[in-house]
């Protein structure tokens, strides 16, 4: 995979002083200062991100609705224009190939957000579930620019730079606006935990987009955020990441998210018979942990038993909290020991540290 794609923003970033990172084969953000500042502002006042790595692919056509039924998990055909939803496309198995956005812009006119290390697997999905509908699938990623402003000033900030009615716009809604006199998709959506926008822009304008926030969240304590608080801020608010708590090895009941799959819509889809079957043999669950002590658990390391060391499970991800000020982790654990309130404990390099099984999100705001 190439490691040298780089957003318009590059050049942004350095002059900020960021420290780089490959991500999917981009050039991105991983922070600017402190990560932990960078998390603690988008809790308090408002961070700005830069997404243009994501991945937006076009579904257009008089069967547009009628093909993404049949890709993916969710009831696509039901959601209302101008409006967003969270699903999945899986494999035949019932495995995870990606989870998605998918915003309705028309009648038959849809942009599906795919996660930068997938776009390209889901673009060729998408083309390949399509065949046999009047739909065209097109993957419009060089055309979209995308940055989020997340945090409970982003109102205010946002606001500021548009005349689009932003207290009327519902969580998972969208509409065309002019943010700074540049013309946006803009989203009520987020990987935060907090309120939020995500702006969809030509790449040509992100510069002058990006400048017209910062001067607008000044005055509100906004600062520019890379993508390692982006995964403590999202793994607080207990969202899910590819590769970590998602994969093709995982169903979405698994991971506590079988309200996605519809198995209810008239239209069959890829994976139904083996989803229909996996809801009802859920052997290992997604759990939230925290831990009293001091070491925290990291993606891989095995979850125990307390008393026998019985191996039940594995940490997908883990930090310690900016937010609770303590270490917390997802990790998937036998369905039987699944239960808030269990003891168990992580192996640590030898060591079987205590954990307990807390119920997710750990953090949701107020």
């Amino acid at each position: 995979m190439t490691t040298d794609r780089r957003t318009p923003l590059d050049a942004v970033h350095d002059a900020l002083g960021a420290t780089m990172t490959d991500f999917a084969g981009w050039r991105m953000p991983l922070r600017y200062k402190s990560e932990r500042d960078e998390h603690t502002a988008v809790r308090t006042t408002a961070g700005l991100f830069d997404l243009t790595h994501m991945g937006e692919i076009e579904v257009t056509g008089p069967d547009a609705a009628r093909a993404l039924d049949h890709a993916l998990v969710g009831f696509v055909s039901k959601i209302g224009i101008d409006r967003a939803r969270y699903t999945m496309i899986c494999t035949e198995e019932g495995g995870i190939v990606d989870d998605l956005i998918v915003y309705r812009l028309g009648e038959e006119h849809f942009v599906v957000v795919a996660n930068a290390s997938n776009a390209d697997v889901v673009a060729g999905s998408l083309k390949h579930r399509s065949a046999g509908f009047d739909a065209n699938v097109r993957d419009a990623s060089e055309e979209y620019t995308l940055l989020a402003v997340q945090g409970p000033a982003s109102t205010a900030i946002v606001g500021s730079l548009t005349d689009a009615d932003l207290p009327a716009l519902k969580y998972y809604a969208i509409l065309h606006a002019e943010v700074a006199g540049i013309p946006v998709l803009l989203a009520r959506t987020g990987y935060t935990g907090e309120d939020g926008f995500e702006l969809f822009a030509a790449p040509g304008d992100s510069v002058a987009l990006w400048d017209a926030l910062t001067a607008a969240g000044e005055p509100h304590g906004l600062v520019p955020a890379g993508l390692s608080c982006r995964d403590t801020l999202r793994l607080e608010a207990g969202m899910p990441l590819y590769g970590h708590e998602l994969t093709r090895d995982t169903t979405p009941y698994e991971a506590n998210l079988g309200r996605v799959v519809r198995l209810d819509k008239p239209e069959d889809f890829v994976g139904r018979e083996a989803l229909a079957a996996a809801q009802n043999d859920v052997r290992r669950t997604l759990v939230g942990l925290t831990s009293p002590g001091k070491r925290v658990p990291r993606a891989g390391y095995p979850v125990v038993d307390a008393e026998t060391g019985e191996r039940v499970g594995e940490v997908t991800s883990g930090a310690p909290s900016p937010t609770l000020g303590v270490p917390i982790a997802m990790a998937y654990v036998a369905s039987d020991r699944a239960e808030p309130g269990t003891r168990l404990a992580v192996d640590i390099r030898g060591k079987a540290e205590p954990v307990d099984v807390v119920a997710l999100p750990f953090y949701k705001r107020g």
